[in-house]
């Protein structure tokens, strides 16, 4: 299986896991791993087969939103509902407790791991849809790429150096040393 795009927003991060052949989310195999690769931002949890389905449907939710704010329309009303109660399946909380003579306030989650897990994704979703990177998302102008990122340098063109990037260069140096 090739790794999916990590290291952008998460909300971005999840999209970019439909390129533009196939599915990296596909089995629940496909979605235990991307929450490997994404240790430190999720929890890696036990996830079922309802579970992928339910962030694969939140994926494409996502995905029509961010499409419509890159082309300067308003996202569908329905869609923007669907994430909004998304958010909802898994309601944070504080769990306080008494930890070294002061009172802790550790965040929760109500819910199964996989409404944890939908929520979560919804409420990244929510931050980049509604936060001020949200008119920069750009897509990676390899051939047949459809990955998407917040570039942290204005003339960034590619989802990755090694991957598009790469394959840019070598196709200029193909092309320079063919003419000649």
């Amino acid at each position: 299986m090739t790794d999916p795009l990590t290291g952008e927003h998460l909300a971005l991060d999840l999209v970019n896991t439909r390129p533009s052949v196939g599915d990296l989310l596909a089995t629940p195999a496909d979605l235990r791993h991307w929450l490997v690769l994404q240790r430190g931002r999720l929890r890696d949890e036990p996830v079922a087969e309802r579970d992928v389905a339910q962030v694969r449907e939140l994926r494409e939710l996502v995905a029509v939103a961010v499409s419509h704010l890159r082309t300067g329309t308003a996202p569908p009303e329905e869609v923007l509902r669907a994430l909004t109660q998304a958010q909802r399946m898994a309601p944070a909380y504080r769990e306080l407790s008494w930890r070294d003579g002061a009172v802790a306030a550790l965040p929760r989650r109500s819910g199964t791991p996989g409404e944890r897990l939908v929520a979560q994704l919804a409420e990244a979703a929510a931050d980049l849809l509604a936060g001020p990177d949200a008119g920069r998302i750009r897509q990676c102008e390899g051939h047949d790429c459809v990955m998407l990122f917040v570039p942290a340098h204005p003339r960034r063109r590619w989802c990755s150096t090694a991957r598009c990037g790469n394959r840019a260069r070598v196709a200029r140096h193909y092309q320079r040393h063919k003419l000649a």
